[in-house]
């Protein structure tokens, strides 16, 4: 299960859930920009930064990690990073570091070099932990949630979700939220197909696909991820890929998603076109 990337789609479309884990003023979340940004000339990437728009200097600049697997390195990659965007940009906003963590156990020790800023307000460390029952109304903490609780009890944490999504939500705003919960369940259960999770579920698809939200998330910017993955993995794309990627439909684009992490070379991409189109 691709966790990092499901935790940065889910906070490009819903920007106050990063806020809300920070305990920041979600009412500021209508003006942050969500997204990825590589460093120039270094081989540094932010994968997620919510910077506020021009008018709301006073706001910070939230960089956002999501940290699942032990990392020795991870803070002074994540630091260096940070000092690089600051210097190569300049902003007028100050700027807060978020970095979320499964458990306390997964973070290595970094305060031999960063125990200032560690324990500043500056970073604020997460532990998904901690979220083991977030309250009812908190639908996004809760799908949080539903994202690390253990596959053997996620179809029920779903089924329950749902529930509470169907009562007190309206119906377009359950419609955002169905569908992340689909989409989250597809993730946990590769085995099985859309289908499949929606009857497990007890809904049919409700043509949500037709939504705004689902050609957002599950089109162009399943095609952003998945071009950005691509870089990293095989270095820099042949425009005519790079456009065939972005003319994938929804079923393509899953179905290369899953497959990316195999490809070691740019051939690679080349026979999965070949094979898949």
């Amino acid at each position: 299960m691709k966790t990092d990337t499901l935790f940065y789609r889910l906070f490009k479309n819903a920007p106050e859930l990063l806020l809300e884990l920070a305990k920041l003023d979600t009412r500021d979340s209508h003006n942050y920009r969500f997204c990825s940004e590589e460093i120039k000339q270094t081989a540094f990437r932010l994968d997620g930064i919510l910077t506020p728009t021009e008018k709301d200097s006073d706001l910070p600049i939230l960089f956002a990690e999501v940290q699942f697997q032990p990392d020795q390195h991870f803070y002074s990659r994540f630091f260096c990073e940070i000092f690089f965007y600051l210097h190569q940009n300049q902003p007028q906003q100050t700027w807060q570091a978020v970095v979320i963590y499964p458990t306390r156990k997964t973070e290595t020790n970094g305060n031999r070099h960063y125990a200032p800023l560690l324990n500043s307000n500056q970073v604020k460390r997460i532990y998904l932990e901690d979220l083991a029952n977030p309250e009812p109304e908190k639908i996004g903490l809760q799908l949080i949630q539903l994202i690390i609780v253990e596959e053997k009890n996620a179809l029920k944490t779903a089924q329950n979700l749902l529930n509470r999504i169907k009562i007190e939500t309206d119906q377009k705003t359950a419609a955002y939220w169905l569908e992340w919960v689909e989409t989250i369940m597809v993730y946990k259960l590769p085995q099985l197909n859309r289908e499949e999770i929606q009857k497990m579920l007890g809904y049919k698809d409700i043509e949500l696909k037709q939504t705004r939200f689902y050609q957002d998330v599950f089109t162009e910017g399943e095609a952003k991820i998945i071009l950005r993955q691509l870089k990293r993995k095989l270095g820099p794309l042949k425009p005519s890929a790079i456009t065939l990627i972005q003319q994938l439909n929804t079923n393509q684009l899953e179905i290369l998603s899953d497959q990316l992490f195999d490809f070691t070379t740019a051939n690679d991409l080349a026979v999965w076109f070949e094979n898949n189109l």
